[in-house]
């Protein structure tokens, strides 16, 4: 306690700083994902506070990013879709999800897996960042120039037929779930039919168009429209925002640019009496618990869901580990990862409970915090409160904000949220896999893919698609390193210093195998070749086994089939050297001592030579 207040002036001034720089932020990323700009709000108040309370970087600001809006708006679109478009039923669900993955990140910390997020690949995350970006940017083009395709009354004419059918076939799903038989009772179908009103079906056919034109590949297809219906205001307003952030840089980097921005044009649209589009209301009473999430908690609801609250919780503990290395760099500390993991998963938690969305280490809040003059937890805990006095006393004037100036600081965030780094390096890295006629890096490939399928697809199989090409990429590398340092040659062309003195009248009997690395999946093709490369004078073989340090079962089983076909062909096998583990999972399936007896193990060359000098005849 008492170290937490040894900084307050430091931390008071680096919180309320960096609560001012994350105001704009978390009201854009609230409205981007969906919930409204009271969700960012919210979620900044509570994963600030709580994370820097309970978490284990002493300056680190969280609330909502780029990445977790990005993934937390798949996660809305889908559930409200399934909720026939109606955000108010489809809350619960999305809240619980929310909530769910708060919970897994405490389990990753609980368990230590916090060291271990340092090994996702970098160009699975580079293709993930660079895809956040394009997703933001894409997303953020209608609202900028004042499209909605809701508001659309000629496009959304065009789902009139798709609207009656998909409202039919929920009347046919009702009347099932009621055991009603359509085809015995076909006029109450038609009894139900006739409750449908003019206004139904267009409340249908503008979830239909909103759907249409959802996501990176639903902007796509209706910016030709988006171009014949442009509100020149808006567009006015939002690139006036981004001239604004980044002409005020080359100003001053001591007062935040998109705060500047944001009071600018937002009292420029107020102060002239635009007739300009605001953002939703934001309630200006204390947060309220949405208790529902547990009063009307369904298990079928969010089932679908669990492996996407797995996927934001690893981002999220991804995306704060990394906030933490840097935040470690400025201020000469060591954060602990598993306590940070705990801390993220209990704001998360928190803020979904109150409806806020998930959010994660902020770095340039962070940095903000830190350059202000933060050092202890009360930083982070200050931005929160911060931000939560903000909302209390400001929050109807902050509802007056345009939409169009938050697409702009929107489209802004997604340009600097991608990897330019990694874009850089695409034409300098060594091109080591061949497709077809066509020579790639291999890095490449898989930035290229994630970047694609997150962009275009879904961001959470992109991900895990992405780490199994690594994976596989990894395994082939390191399968090929193996076999080059295992390959199968004769004693004249590859002889230890403790070979050369081997009897002469015993090399065309004897055979010696020498295996210089692991045996696992990536190794055992060359290793299986073992018994057809061997000379047909052999009687014998050696193999020698003190640089085989590990066998997995796959190198098991080859071993397995090799000492099989040796046997068939009355060949003796002899062991030196052989190490603890893979002796321990030869011993389980019993190849000692089945195929090869203790008496045929032996610690060095020379014993193993002293008993072929003594046996030899018999083998024979």
């Amino acid at each position: 306690m008492k170290k937490l207040f040894s900084n307050i002036k430091g931390d008071a001034f680096g919180g309320i700083t960096a609560g001012i720089v994350a105001l704009p932020l978390a009201l854009a990323f609230g409205v981007s994902s969906g919930l409204g700009p009271s969700a960012g709000l919210y979620g900044a108040i509570f994963i600030s506070f709580f994370a820097a309370l309970f978490g284990g970087t002493s300056t680190q600001i969280s609330g909502p990013t780029a990445p977790m809006t990005a993934v937390s708006m798949v996660v809305i679109a889908g559930i409200v879709a399934a909720n026939d478009g109606d955000i108010t039923k489809a809350l619960p669900a999305i809240l619980s999800v929310f909530l769910l993955a708060g919970l897994f990140q405490i389990i990753l910390g609980i368990i230590g897996l916090g060291k271990y997020i340092r090994y996702i690949p970098y160009p699975v995350v580079s293709g993930f960042m660079t895809a956040i970006g394009l997703i933001i940017l894409l997303t953020q083009v209608l609202p900028s120039v004042g499209y909605y395709p809701k508001e659309d009354i000629a496009y959304v004419s065009t789902f009139k037929a798709q609207a009656q059918e998909v409202i039919l076939e929920n009347i046919l799903k009702e009347e099932a779930g009621e055991g009603i038989l359509v085809l015995e009772n076909f006029a109450e179908t038609n009894r139900r039919g006739k409750l449908i009103t003019i206004a139904d079906i267009n409340k249908e056919s503008q979830t239909l168009a909103a759907k249409e034109t959802s996501g990176a590949l639903g902007a796509i297809k209706a910016f030709p429209r988006a171009i014949q219906h442009i509100n020149w205001l808006e567009l006015l307003l939002a690139l006036g925002t981004i001239l604004i952030i980044y002409g005020f840089k080359r100003i001053t980097t001591k007062i935040p640019s998109t705060l500047v921005a944001l009071v600018v044009m937002s009292g420029v649209a107020v102060g002239f009496g635009l007739d300009y589009r605001t953002i939703q209301e934001i309630p200006s009473g204390i947060p309220i618990p949405k208790w529902e999430i547990f009063t009307s908690f369904s298990l079928s609801s969010i089932t679908p869901y669990i492996f996407t609250a797995l996927t934001l919780s690893l981002l999220g503990a991804i995306d704060s580990l990394l906030t933490s290395v840097v935040a470690d760099n400025m201020t000469k500390t060591k954060h602990k990862p598993n306590k940070e993991l705990v801390g993220q998963g209990i704001g998360n938690s928190i803020a979904a409970i109150f409806g806020g969305i998930p959010g994660a280490g902020a770095t340039i809040r962070t940095v903000v915090n830190i350059n202000a003059g933060g050092k202890t937890k009360l930083s982070g805990m200050i931005a929160g409160i911060m931000l939560l006095v903000i909302m209390i006393g400001l929050g109807p004037i902050a509802s007056k904000i345009p939409a169009g100036v938050l697409a702009g600081i929107l489209i802004t965030v997604g340009i600097g949220v991608m990897d330019y780094k990694g874009l850089k390096a695409i034409p300098h890295l060594p091109k080591d896999i061949k497709i077809g006629p066509v020579k790639l890096s291999s890095e490449v490939l898989i930035m290229i893919v994630v970047l694609l399928l997150s962009t275009f697809w879904n961001l959470v199989y992109a991900v895990g698609i992405g780490l199994v090409i690594a994976s596989l990429m990894f395994m082939k590398k390191i399968g090929d390193l193996t076999a080059e340092r295992s390959d199968v040659k004769s004693l004249k062309e590859e002889s230890w210093a403790d070979e050369f003195n081997f009897p002469e009248n015993l090399k065309e009997e004897v055979f010696i195998k020498h295996i210089k690395g692991p045996l696992f999946f990536g190794s055992t093709s060359e290793f299986q070749a073992l018994s057809q490369q061997i000379p047909d004078s052999a009687k014998t073989v050696i193999m020698r086994l003190g640089r085989m340090q590990y066998m997995d079962q796959t190198g098991l089983y080859a071993m397995e089939d090799m000492l099989q076909d040796l046997k068939k062909k009355n060949i003796e096998v002899l062991f030196i050297n052989l190490l603890k583990q893979p002796k321990y999972m030869m011993e389980r399936i019993d190849i000692i001592p089945e195929f090869i007896p203790e008496t045929h193990i032996f610690k060095n060359f020379e014993t193993c030579v002293k008993w072929i000098k003594e046996n030899i005849k018999d083998i024979n």
